[in-house]
């Protein structure tokens, strides 16, 4: 079995790469930055550009199975940047999937696909694609997902979409020290009335959601094919006693003050004015994707992923807290098949 990742430069396709070299099969990662931890481990490495489809087609020729993570996330940037790295990129994999027969692409969505700023409480893959969006990440992802999911087809290239929400782990890029710099400085506020209620994801189980996925296309393909699945650690918590946690395992004073969602929007709304205006290219501190996120709720119905892909947490909430900290760390043999 040969299995591209792209993206294997990142949080989670790093992940996903140590997860399968304990499998028997090739692994090729794609990337633009080089990895050499993880060639040293086993992976093949091709660095390239996924706007270029003939590096595409040449390093995906003789794949069996894609798994596509790489993206451009945040909440601030240019339309045409977040479109071509996100739609147009995976266009042109999709487009040498179909070319070289690939037998299974597997795509890493976001459940920001579905989020209109209202709250999200146990809602499931019924939920709806918005009409409008709040920000052009989750735009460009629900544009590739569609194209990929509408992609699948029997006896072909079969497709799924994996939506993880909220990353993380150790040595997380993303979520965790955004979150311990603004505490260190005194800018994290809570936002609304603290009581909104989220989902998280562990980098380790959204890691391994994405090889659930490549069996359940081997062992049930009608089944599990053609289809989008919320990924979480299936444990809802609070916001913001969670983000207490985290801070504290970092040794750092959790948020105090607050300040209501209405003030936060309006912040953001008149901040985004300012930098369009401007020509600012930096991201504004509040904006009002962000402000909705932290004060709504956010949670998800994975009964799709457990039945349908055989999708199980490897870590939960407490055991994966203790992953942050350096005397806490477990093992991530946690390979799922043959």
């Amino acid at each position: 079995m040969r299995v591209i990742v792209t993206g294997c430069s990142g949080f989670l396709g790093g992940e996903i790469v140590r997860q399968l070299l304990q499998r028997d099969w090739e692994i090729v990662g794609l990337s633009r930055r080089e990895t050499p931890d993880l060639v040293r481990a086993g992976m093949t490495h091709h660095r390239g550009d996924l706007l270029d489809q003939g590096y595409l087609n040449r390093v995906i020729s003789d794949a069996d199975v894609v798994i596509h993570t790489a993206a451009v996330a945040g909440v601030w940037g240019t339309w045409q940047h977040y479109f071509d790295n996100n739609v147009v990129a995976s266009q042109n994999v999709l487009r040498a999937c179909q070319e070289a027969r690939v037998s299974q692409l597997v795509y890493t969505s976001s459940p920001s696909v579905t989020f209109d700023g209202q709250d999200q409480r146990d809602v499931d893959e019924s939920e709806p694609y918005p009409e409008t969006w709040m920000c052009h990440y989750p735009h460009t992802k629900s544009m590739a997902e569609r194209e990929i999911l509408a992609a699948d087809q029997p006896g072909g290239l079969r497709t799924v979409a994996l939506r993880p929400h909220l990353i993380w782990g150790p040595d997380d890029p993303h979520l965790i020290p955004r979150v311990l710099q603004r505490a260190r400085s005194g800018r994290l506020r809570i936002i609304g009335d603290g009581t909104n209620e989220i989902d998280t994801v562990h980098v380790i189980n959204a890691a391994a959601a994405h090889l659930d996925a490549i069996d359940a296309l081997q062992t049930r393909p009608d089944e599990a094919a053609g289809r989008a699945y919320f990924i979480t650690q299936d444990e809802p918590v609070n916001c913001w006693d969670w983000i207490a946690k985290l801070c504290r395992v970092h040794g750092v004073d959790p948020p105090a003050k607050s300040i209501s969602f209405a003030a936060a929007y309006r912040i953001g709304a008149v901040l985004e004015t300012v930098y369009r205006l401007t020509g600012r290219t930096s991201e504004p501190p509040m904006t009002r994707f962000v402000a909705s996120q932290l004060a709504k709720d956010h949670s998800f119905d994975i009964t799709a992923a457990k039945e349908r892909l055989g999708y199980r947490p490897r870590l939960d909430m407490n055991t994966g807290l203790q992953t942050l900290t350096s005397d806490g760390a477990v093992t991530n043999d946690l390979s799922t098949g043959p």
